[in-house]
């Protein structure tokens, strides 16, 4: 091929021959490298890319491992809370229980200190203060609430072994009438004997009443004797301990026998007339170390 150039200026022609194969292949090696540079630039640019692919996915496998490192951690935190709850709400069930039986034991109003519900508690709403407690702040405050509620639970329990001796101590010590119908027929002191019509001391007080009707005991105690005795006929004698013993005598029969525990207000005897006596009636006497002391004192308790 030949090509010829014609230029304005000053007439100049150019001239160029043009081998065709020489041209083709110039053209086909160009493409080839052309082709080859655009290969190189993509496996370079695809590299790069495969290596910030690679990059990201451990980026993320790391990422992924801390959150699940953190959320172990996380549920490590859950279960130590909810083991912490769930003891502090063993430990209100048995301070709930206990104040049940203070308020049982102290005759207080129980819909007053009802220990089964709610305290009553309320309050204006501050909603421009109002904002959400730390972590470390909740934590603190788990931990001071589970030290007051030791606390309360050891004073509670310091309280109710006060409150139950102070009621043993009631129990044992004789109190009240020994019978639940009668009238006293006899006091205690000197007086004119129903038999000889002497003066002598009479140790108790007579109750009288109906043939039969109950006799009770005036405390808890134990029963150390139970049969006949001179002058008293039918007798029973209640050890109430701290010194205290308590007789009741003249009985038609016996409900209990030696060595038997009786409760206050427990029947115990029948009302009868046996022994130095002149009716139905009970003979009630109260011994403190083994010497007589007036029971007028302690009917009235």
């Amino acid at each position: 091929m030949n090509i010829i150039l014609f230029t304005n200026r000053r007439g100049q022609v150019w001239n160029y021959d043009i081998n065709l194969l020489h041209a083709s292949l110039t053209i086909v090696l160009g493409l080839l490298v052309l082709l080859a540079a655009a290969v190189y630039t993509g496996i370079r640019l695809g590299s790069d890319e495969l290596q910030s692919v690679a990059n990201w996915q451990d980026s993320i496998s790391e990422q992924q491992s801390e959150i699940a490192v953190a959320r172990q951690s996380a549920q490590a935190d859950i279960d130590a809370l909810t083991l912490r709850i769930g003891q502090m709400q063993a430990q209100m069930l048995r301070l709930n229980a206990l104040g049940g039986r203070l308020v049982s034991q102290s005759d207080l109003d129980k819909d007053e200190f009802d220990f089964d519900a709610a305290p009553a508690v309320g309050g204006p709403e501050d909603i421009i203060n109002r904002k959400s407690v730390p972590l470390d702040d909740f934590l603190s405050m788990l931990e001071q609430l589970e030290i007051e509620m030791a606390d309360r639970e050891q004073k509670l329990s310091v309280l109710e072994s006060l409150l139950m001796s102070r009621s043993l101590s009631e129990r044992v010590t004789p109190s009240g009438r020994p019978v639940e119908d009668g009238w006293l027929s006899s006091h205690y002191g000197k007086r004119n004997d129903p038999f000889t019509g002497k003066q002598d001391f009479h140790k108790g007080l007579d109750f009288a009443g109906k043939q039969g009707s109950d006799v009770i005991a005036v405390g808890d105690g134990v029963v150390s004797w139970a049969g006949i005795k001179s002058g008293y006929g039918k007798l029973i004698e209640i050890n109430h301990g701290n010194g205290y013993t308590t007789r009741y005598g003249h009985n038609q029969g016996f409900m209990v026998k030696v060595g038997d525990t009786v409760k206050k207000g427990q029947q115990i005897a029948l009302m009868g007339s046996t022994g130095r006596s002149t009716g139905p009636h009970v003979h009630f006497e109260v011994l403190h170390n083994g010497k007589a002391v007036n029971p007028s004192s302690f009917i009235g308790k």
